[in-house]
């Protein structure tokens, strides 16, 4: 059964007897010339002589999905598709095949990816997370439940939160098909545009966007764009831009990102830092926009018992929510960037620098959010954050004093 594979790989293949397979008796190596990728594992069973797909060799060797799949789960999922999208376990992971760089290393096509491939799918996202198997999760938008604010003199520059969520009967970004992102745009259009008061906005599509229009979005640094390696790798770019655009109030205080790296990213922003007035009008409009929708299709928010609003990337399962601010911390510059985050760790807080996640940092101005995301409730949440800035403030001022730091008035 082994000549029909070389013919087809057309190079040596060199065959090893391994008994850890179990009723795999043969492996056969295929060279980086023939298939394309180092060491992918052909194995052939002992009675049919079937070749079963290759195990995949990340590069990513320390993600959690390589410490994860392991060859018995490889063997009982790589056929699976999913029924929403017709996903597949391999599609899943192909960020950690192609990069050294990832994390988790591993997307959801569809709602249904986290049943079909739990397996795998679950001990990943415990272990991301810190959850317990018969752990639920809990959301709480309550705004009168938020203690406090950020300290009037902490010298913040703006608030801006966000969460992901996801509508049931369409597939998730990496996996959606062309016809289902069309159907969820010409939704989200309208439902959007339906919004009224201080959210009553206009939905901009990507798809023949004019030239004002777009820059205007790209001055007021609104305007995703492509190109990002995950996104593209991950399978969240296929026919660019269709079927993509946004949507911003008056104000521009609130926005909704259509079918980017989620369904929806819902956005609150404004200048200053009142947490309060930003977490109150998100809140707001996720339930409207929910309703919106729930009116013109009958279609809910995709929400689990254990892993609450579902997105394509676990690591944004739960709330999906970043709860940040922008804030100048000089004490804390001068004390350097590993004293920062190292603290920021143990307050459960995150600090990026106000390029994004992968822009680095520069200056004395940083992004600081919230690091947890399933476990906490949204209250949780921004209150974490809340009080996390206050406390990087009052040891900001003493590290000024450290550091012998005279700021101008």
């Amino acid at each position: 059964h082994i000549s029909p594979l070389q013919s087809h790989l057309q190079s040596p293949c060199y065959l090893q007897y391994l008994r850890m397979f179990g009723k795999y008796s043969k492996v056969v190596y295929g060279t980086a010339a023939a298939a394309g990728t180092l060491g992918l594992v052909y194995l052939v069973t002992r009675d049919s002589g079937n070749v079963v797909k290759p195990f995949p060799e990340f590069k990513s060797k320390q993600s959690l999905i390589a410490k994860h799949l392991t060859l018995d789960k490889w063997q009982k999922l790589c056929d699976v598709k999913t029924q929403t999208a017709g996903f597949t376990l391999e599609q899943a992971f192909a960020t950690a095949v192609a990069f050294d760089n990832q994390n988790t290393g591993v997307y959801a096509g569809d709602a249904d990816s986290y049943k079909d491939f739990a397996l795998v799918l679950d001990p990943i996202i415990e272990e991301y997370h810190g959850i317990k198997p018969g752990d639920k999760h809990t959301s709480d938008m309550d705004v009168s439940k938020i203690k406090g604010t950020i300290n009037p003199h902490a010298p913040v520059h703006s608030v801006r939160i966000r969460v992901g969520r996801s509508f049931k009967g369409f597939g998730l970004s990496p996996g959606i098909t062309r016809e289902q992102r069309l159907e969820l745009e010409s939704l989200l259009k309208n439902a959007l545009e339906a919004l009224g008061d201080d959210l009553k906005g206009n939905y901009y599509p990507l798809l023949g966007m004019e030239e004002g229009v777009r820059q205007q979005l790209v001055d007021d640094h609104f305007l995703f764009v492509s190109g990002d390696p995950n996104l593209v790798v991950g399978g969240m770019e296929r026919d660019w831009p269709e079927g993509r655009g946004i949507f911003h109030n008056k104000d521009k205080t609130f926005l909704v990102w259509v079918n980017e790296e989620d369904q929806t990213r819902i956005i609150s922003m404004q200048k200053g830092g009142d947490v309060r007035e930003v977490f109150s009008r998100l809140a707001r409009g996720i339930e409207a926009v929910g309703k919106s929708v729930k009116a013109a299709s009958g279609k809910d928010f995709l929400l689990d018992e254990k892993y609450g609003y579902i997105h394509s990337c676990p690591t944004n399962l739960g709330t999906g929510m970043r709860a940040s601010v922008h804030v100048d911390l000089p004490g804390w510059t001068a004390e350097g960037g590993e004293a920062l985050a190292a603290r920021c760790e143990k307050l459960n807080l995150q600090p990026r620098g106000t390029r994004g996640e992968s822009g680095g940092q520069t200056g004395i101005t940083y992004d600081i959010s919230n690091k947890h995301r399933l476990g906490y409730s949204e209250v949780e949440l921004v209150q974490c954050m809340i009080d996390g800035v206050n406390t990087l403030f009052d040891e900001d001022l003493q590290l000024q004093i450290k550091h012998n730091i005279k700021l101008k008035d």
